[in-house]
């Protein structure tokens, strides 16, 4: 059935337009969706205002150190959970070593490489955090009261990127171009999809956490 994927014509289109396609879209929605966002909060003549860039910083910094804040430490194995996903999740495409070859390939830039023994091992762990989010927002009832289809589809997104690289480097399931064909595809559609759903917030987090921050302090509180 998937017999046509091997058409090298198949892994030329994926490999390029495909990947100019993806990569156009992600930047081009990500500086709309950040822009209109500016525009709302300057719209609102009292959102700009309010940041405060000492307690704003602040509330970032304790958002994103491990256990920085008393909710991160309230609620610890959800905090490992998520942190070892956001690491991995970031930092494993970004310098794993095979993308890393066809980023000096398509236009000649290279960096620093994960070792492949460690990039496999990340790779597998956001696959088990993926597998603890869906578990959590099934079996929570806190958490499956505001879970929707969106929710698990973002989960979904995230997961299939690294299942089949993880399949196309162990050359397991199916044939390695074939594998590595339908990996580039899930790739580009979690990258396509981030401006357009929760994903987003990879952006919004440090204008959010901010605004949220100096709040808190004009209260004489803090929201960490």
């Amino acid at each position: 059935m998937l017999d046509f994927i091997r058409d090298p014509s198949i892994y030329n289109l994926v490999r390029g337009p495909f990947v100019w396609l993806a990569f156009l879209v992600f930047i081009g929605a990500s500086v709309y969706k950040v822009r209109r966002l500016y525009l709302m909060a300057k719209n609102e003549k009292v959102v700009l205002p309010a940041i405060k860039l000492p307690a704003a910083r602040r509330s970032i910094l304790h958002w994103i150190v491990p256990f920085g804040s008393r909710n991160w430490r309230m609620r610890w194995p959800i905090t490992v959970t998520t942190f070892v996903f956001h690491v991995g999740l970031v930092f494993t495409p970004i310098f794993l070593l095979s993308h890393n070859v066809l980023w000096y390939e398509s236009w000649g830039i290279h960096w620093w490489s994960l070792p492949e023994s460690v990039a496999d091992v990340m790779t597998v762990l956001v696959m088990i955090c993926c597998v603890v989010f869906f578990l959590r927002r099934v079996f929570a009832p806190e958490v499956r009261f505001v879970t929707s289809a969106d929710d698990l589809l973002i989960l979904a997104i995230s997961f299939f990127p690294f299942l089949t690289g993880f399949l196309a480097y162990h050359e397991l399931l199916l044939p390695y171009k074939t594998m590595v064909i339908i990996h580039m595809l899930f790739g580009q559609i979690m990258l396509i999809a981030i401006p357009f759903t929760r994903l987003a917030h990879m952006f919004y987090f440090f204008m959010t956490r901010a605004f949220m921050g100096s709040q808190t302090a004009s209260w004489g509180g803090k929201d960490w």
